[in-house]
């Protein structure tokens, strides 16, 4: 049976709306404000089991972080009509920046179903609040106006196996390929993502209008290539549900990735474009043994953001050109209304599905959601219907206790010009295992010229995961496209003991630095650095049996400033060289004669701890650290 209703529910209504199948016939319509509704799983603001029939000009109006959840018995969409479900969503790109959006509506018309976005009946702007829009305009040009969208810029991206260039992977809607652009009777399938610049303000809210997606929806990922997606649904989407599908776990790789730009961009020129990917994952850490079960697990996410911006070493944003006063956004669990993302299909990669079951009602002002498009403050509001993950005052996911975790910053400073920096996760759990884990570890979407990695056969991660031991050693991987300084900094350690260290070991200078205790820093010129440093949990320098050999010894005599090499045995001495714990070589004295003793002066140096390395004729090394004190 179906049923009439022409009613409003207000912010003062308490009680959600939840009814079999919902029809609003001609000239009638549903207003549902969701400012008094606390985000549940299985709740929302408007409930509908079955299908939702929108009658000629009979509408439903979500304003407020309201949503609406549908729960079909059949997993094809019913839904149908003339009518229009409208829902806002504000971007915060300019006219010369993209945001990744995806339409949780389609055109209104036709069969059954879910229907195809086409811009110029489903995109309309806010005139008068909180009910009255009109259509955007469309200008064929490269500026967006206040009223107008600029058609050019409105691409998908299908990573199509037939083409050799990523670039080339950019469809404009309706089907021209750059440099034609898009048409805004083009049209885009359910579950696809696209790309849209703004307008001269930034901040421009968006009233997506037309019959409301539902139900299970289907898109192509190419193996190994990426494809822009979207949370399809007029309701936020929970990425543990849907990352975990049983069949979106065989096709993609487990990783969503979110475009992030710089602000205040002025060029359309893409050489200018200073921007990139944010990576979220997510997994279940199963803490009983029993078979996962989200009821008596814990849900663990996992985020590093894009690379564009440059970090202090203490983990915040520096506050200089060319990324002043901005704030980074962290990837959440829920998916916003609107939220277009990357994803990577894997080498067996088909389909990957949306569907009803990984819907939820969650607000996007909630903890546990983040909008890659608007900057609004967020509420940590207390819902008692999901479980909210906690948080460390940065903003990062507080892993539980049996798991261990830190993150790297790796800044490459060119003189204060064009600096930025890659930030790696790095995850420690039981499960984890030698090869990929799935949820716990994501490759890094695109490096740049000067850049840094963790590895796994061969392909660079941005997250990582292993089963923690004080014996592991973890390639950290460098390339460097110019010279200059390099520093390695680490934040956010969670369950290490602060008497635990963390080195970053630079293996060319036998140096082992406690990243607990300091950042290094180093320059380093161009190159691909491979070999030269690692990530070790025990400082190898200090062994007994390489230093305490009788045949060869080295030591600091601070009684007389000078550091004594004793070589009994007239071992050919290639170079001795000294480094201060930031990597500088502070002496490098080469072609000596063979002698069975050598003293440099360290009267100059300052008070601290040294590395001694000696080069023999034979290309074997040994190092040892020194202290030096100057006796008063």
């Amino acid at each position: 049976m179906k049923y009439l209703y022409t009613l409003a529910l207000f912010a003062t209504c308490s009680l959600t709306f939840a009814q079999s199948d919902l029809y609003v016939s001609n000239g009638s319509y549903v207003y549902v404000d969701g400012t008094s509704f606390a985000s549940g799983p299985n709740v929302a603001p408007l409930y509908v089991t079955d299908d939702v029939n929108l009658n000629t000009n009979g509408h439903i109006y979500l304003r407020n972080d309201a949503q609406l959840l549908q729960s079909n018995a059949t997993t094809t969409s019913t839904n149908t009509g003339a009518g229009q479900l409208s829902v806002q969503q504000t971007g915060n790109s300019n006219t010369y920046m993209y945001n990744y959006w995806a339409s949780p509506v389609g055109q209104n018309s036709g069969t059954a179903g879910n229907t195809a976005l086409r811009p110029n009946n489903n995109f309309y702007r806010e005139t008068g609040a909180p009910i009255t829009s009109t259509n955007y305009g469309f200008v064929s040009g490269y500026d967006g106006t206040a009223t107008q969208i600029s058609s050019y810029w409105l691409y998908s991206f299908t990573g199509l196996p037939t083409t050799t260039n990523a670039y080339e992977d950019w469809i404009g809607l309706g089907g021209g390929a750059l440099p034609v652009g898009g048409d805004p009777n083009g049209t885009l399938a359910a579950g696809y993502g696209f790309s849209m610049k703004g307008n001269p303000s930034g901040a421009q809210k968006y009233d997506f209008r037309g019959r409301p997606n539902n139900g299970d929806i289907t898109v192509t990922l190419n193996p190994n290539r990426e494809t822009l997606v979207g949370n399809p649904y007029p309701s936020a989407l929970d990425a543990y549900y849907f990352l975990h599908d049983s069949q979106n776990i065989t096709n993609t790789t487990g990783a969503i990735k979110y475009w992030e730009q710089q602000p205040g961009a002025t060029s359309h020129v893409l050489s200018n474009y200073v921007g990139g990917y944010g990576i979220y994952t997510i997994a279940t850490v199963n803490d009983n043994g029993t078979p996962a079960d989200l009821t008596d697990d814990t849900v663990t996410d996992s985020f590093v953001p894009a690379s564009f911006r440059m970090y202090l070493l203490d983990g915040t944003v520096a506050g200089t050109p060319p990324i002043a006063n901005a704030a980074p956004k962290t990837g959440r669990r829920y998916i916003p209304v609107g939220q277009g993302f990357m994803m990577e299909g894997t080498a067996s990669a088909t389909n990957v599905i949306f569907s009803n079951s990984h819907r939820v009602f969650y607000k996007q002002s909630g903890a546990d959601s983040e909008f890659f498009k608007t900057s609004s403050t967020k509420e940590l509001t207390d819902i008692n219907t999901i479980p909210e993950a906690r948080y460390t005052e940065d903003g990062y996911n507080i892993v539980p206790e049996d798991f261990k975790r830190f993150r790297i910053n790796v800044g490459f400073d060119n003189n204060g010009n064009d600096s930025y920096t890659r930030q790696l996760l790095m995850n420690f759990h039981h499960t984890a295992t030698a090869g990929f884990d799935y949820g716990l570890e994501a490759q890094i979407a695109e490096q740049v010229s000067s850049d840094a990695n963790w590895i796994l056969d061969g392909t660079p991660y941005a997250i990582q995961a292993f089963d923690y031991n004080e014996a592991l050693k973890i390639p950290l991987l460098v390339k460097v496209n110019n010279q200059q300084l390099v520093r390695f900094g680490i934040y956010d350690i969670q369950n290490f003991a602060s008497s635990q260290p963390i080195f970053i070991h630079d293996m060319e200078n036998n140096l082992f630095i406690n990243l607990q205790d300091q950042a290094y820093e180093i320059t380093l010129e161009p190159g691909n650095y491979t070999d030269r440093f690692e990530i070790v949990f025990q400082d190898h320098s200090l062994s007994t049996e390489e230093f305490n050999d009788a045949d060869f010894f080295i030591m600091q005599n601070n009684s007389t400033s000078q550091l004594t090499i004793l070589n009994p045995n007239q071992l050919e001495v290639k170079t001795v060289s000294l480094f201060d714990v930031s990597g500088k070589r502070i002496l490098n004295e080469n072609s000596l004669s063979v002698q069975d003793r050598y003293t440099f002066s360290t009267k100059n140096l300052s008070e601290g701890v040294y590395v001694t390395k000696v080069t023999f004729a034979n290309q074997t090394t040994t190092s040892k650290k020194v202290i030096v004190s100057q006796k008063k």
